[in-house]
């Protein structure tokens, strides 16, 4: 019990500056599709599922081996993919401003930023780790 008390972060994915910026950009969707339309079909709700994978799939991959964290950040990068095609729907669809649709983008291109850093000093780690560069 007093190892625990020593670090306040139990969960070793808490520590990393990309599960932060996940968190951020999951506040950030779910603050934003409160200005949706009401008849959006669960788009908003798909949306923010999308965002939250993000976070969910770095979380998971973190408590796995080296080559499993890799492949849950790589899941983690298409849930950023799949945030970016929502918000470009949110642009034809006049849902969002100009300007949040610039600040969505910009936290998504930070996040694969990190996201591809992190996959990279993992395979750099662990030789053989090299499957493909997605």
């Amino acid at each position: 019990m007093e190892d625990l008390e020593k670090n306040p972060t139990f969960f070793r994915f808490e520590d990393l500056r990309i599960y932060t910026k996940a968190l951020e950009y999951i506040n950030w969707v779910h603050n934003s599709v409160k200005l949706f339309p009401d008849d959006n079909n669960g788009f908003a709700e798909r949306y923010s599922r999308s965002a939250e994978a993000i976070a969910l799939n770095i979380a998971e991959g973190s408590s796995r081996n080296k080559s499993q964290f890799v492949y849950y950040l790589k899941m983690a990068k298409s849930a950023v993919r799949e945030c970016v095609v929502y918000t470009a729907i949110c642009k034809y669809q006049d849902y969002l401003t100009e300007e949040a649709i610039d600040d969505s983008r910009q936290h998504l291109m930070e996040m694969t930023k990190m996201i591809g850093a992190l996959i990279g000093s993992l395979q750099k780690a662990t030789p053989g780790l090299h499957d493909d560069n997605d």
